[in-house]
């Protein structure tokens, strides 16, 4: 089957975890960033004091993801997709309202947990838990939304920020949270899909030895290979979040127009794009593993790139480099779990990760901004940060080879 005939036939699935990566986009940090300029004005913040509040609702929400997402285990999902919408428009509005420190922070708090938590969660547990012989095109195909929110939002909202204010701009993503969002995904997740029978070539019984085909959260946190994936999901959240928060600084650092950013987000959305497709083909007809040690590779050139030059053509070089990164990350991140641990429990175990993975965000901001009020600038930082990347793929070239010779143990055993 070919991705149009793939994407027809599962159009109504498919459609919904769009739209739900898709609403995410109002609770990610780089739609946020997009008013920290503002928020520093309005609030009498630095850089590091907004990047601190930041990281303390970003850290407060990935706590409470771990049990939040367990929900997505034993609650049909279009009744919990309606009503994270519902509540996530709600703390647009507080953010919109927003005159206090507290409420400011409780608005984060709530935008970081549903939106960038939950929204995108329960999309991810959807594809992987309703598809099995396409769970990579699934998943890749819904992760588009991420890169169609990032390929229009910066420039939609930088001038709806001129023209309305900031406030007023919270007020309109409330309102279409509520009148399009909400709908769309309980009509399209009504109906539940039966995954297909054909059974994905992945891992899931890598190691059977437990007795068992699907693993729990109890035993996923006994595993050794689940500690060496944390690499795989705290470096690119941390680096782009870190980028994408403090941007407006970091085009001053550079001496560049504030619009440098915002204009060649297109090309980083098309780069996710182009790579999350075909890393899905690649899933699909390999296993997720095999992406591991060369997917942050692409990351960390970009990172060196930026670091090092001072050219504003260099931005659309990283974005691209940064897009086939997340690309494959997003790809990758929706379909590793299921191979490895099965679906029964898939609720529980990707919210885990996706702890994990708001975590890493949440550290971002505080850290660089912290790090920035002490001098260091964000071209040092960017050049660590590259250095990172490669000693991580080093690593989990050798956390595949022990899932790989895990896997030809058990075949062998058989």
């Amino acid at each position: 089957m070919n991705y149009t005939e793939f994407i027809y036939e599962n159009r109504r699935w498919l459609g919904g975890g769009f739209l739900l990566t898709l609403a995410s986009c109002f609770g990610q940090t780089f739609f946020i960033a997009l008013f920290s300029g503002e928020l520093r004005a309005t609030f009498d913040l630095s850089h590091g004091q907004l990047g601190g509040i930041y990281t303390g609702a970003t850290l407060a929400s990935a706590v409470v993801l771990i049990w939040l997402g367990k929900t997505a285990d034993w609650m049909r999902l279009p009744v919990l997709s309606a009503i994270v919408i519902g509540v996530f428009a709600a703390a647009s509005l507080l953010m919109a309202s927003a005159t206090s420190l507290v409420v400011l922070a409780l608005a984060l708090f709530l935008l970081r947990l549903l939106g960038q938590g939950m929204l995108t969660h329960i999309a991810m547990t959807a594809m992987g838990r309703w598809f099995s012989a396409y769970r990579g095109r699934a998943v890749g195909v819904a992760s588009l939304g991420f890169s169609a929110g990032e390929a229009v939002l910066p420039f939609i909202t930088i001038v709806l920020i001129g023209a309305m204010g900031w406030r007023q701009v919270w007020f309109a993503s409330a309102a279409v949270l509520l009148l399009a969002a909400l709908p769309a995904v309980y009509w399209l997740f009504r109906v539940p899909r039966t995954p297909m029978a054909k059974p994905a070539e992945g891992m899931a019984r890598y190691d059977n030895r437990r007795g068992v085909e699907d693993w729990n959260r109890r035993q996923v946190l006994s595993d050794p290979v689940f500690y060496g994936l944390l690499p795989a999901t705290l470096g690119p959240p941390f680096i782009s979040t870190g980028i994408f928060f403090h941007q407006i600084h970091l085009m001053d650092e550079k001496g560049w127009d504030i619009s440098v950013f915002p204009a060649v987000f297109p090309f980083f959305a098309a780069s996710t794009v182009i790579t999350s497709l075909a890393s899905g083909w690649a899933i699909d007809r390999w296993n997720s593993v095999v992406l591991l040690p060369i997917f942050l590779l692409p990351l960390g050139l970009g990172s060196l790139f930026l670091g090092l030059s001072g050219a504003s053509a260099m931005a659309g070089v990283f974005m691209v480099l940064l897009g086939v990164t997340i690309g494959a990350g997003q790809t990758m991140s929706g379909a590793i779990w299921p191979e490895l641990y099965g679906t029964t429990h898939l609720g529980a175990i990707r919210a885990l990760m996706a702890a994990v993975m708001v975590f890493g965000t949440a550290l971002a901001p505080g850290i660089v901004g912290w790090l920035l009020d002490i001098g260091v600038t964000m071209e040092t930082q960017l050049l660590f940060m590259a250095g990172y990347t490669v000693a991580a793929s080093g690593f989990l070239w050798y956390v595949m080879r022990v899932i790989q010779t895990a896997r030809s143990s058990e075949a062998a055993a058989v």
